[in-house]
């Protein structure tokens, strides 16, 4: 990973990214510098824009939680309202419930007292 920011430090500074650069910027940051990974890393990033790069990898993870809390969020209000709709429901069967208990409380009352 030290190679790719090595790389990175080198685009933002300027500087033309070659073997030679690479090297002296991971040797000054105390890296053990391995030759070959610094030409793979070379040969990887001939006709690569980095500057377009970093922004394509920047957009993506931003669009992508943005879009998954979107759809987080209408599945939230979703379920909130589903669970309202059946707390009301329920709330009308033990309404009724309470009716026929009062109905026949009152019918016995009634009976009672003539």
């Amino acid at each position: 990973m030290e190679y790719v920011y090595a790389a990175l430090i080198l685009n933002e500074t300027g500087a033309e990214i070659n073997e030679d650069n690479l090297t002296d910027v991971l040797e000054s940051a105390g890296a053990d510098v391995e030759e070959s990974r610094v030409k793979a890393l070379i040969a990887a990033l001939e006709d690569v824009d980095i500057d377009e790069a970093v922004e394509e990898a920047a957009a993506v993870p931003a669009a992508g939680a943005s879009a998954g809390a979107a759809a987080g969020g209408a599945e939230a209000d979703e379920a909130d309202e589903e669970a309202e709709e059946e707390e009301e429901a329920e709330a009308e069967d033990e309404g009724d419930d309470d009716d026929e208990e009062d109905d026949a409380s009152g019918e016995g009352l009634g009976e009672l007292f003539g």
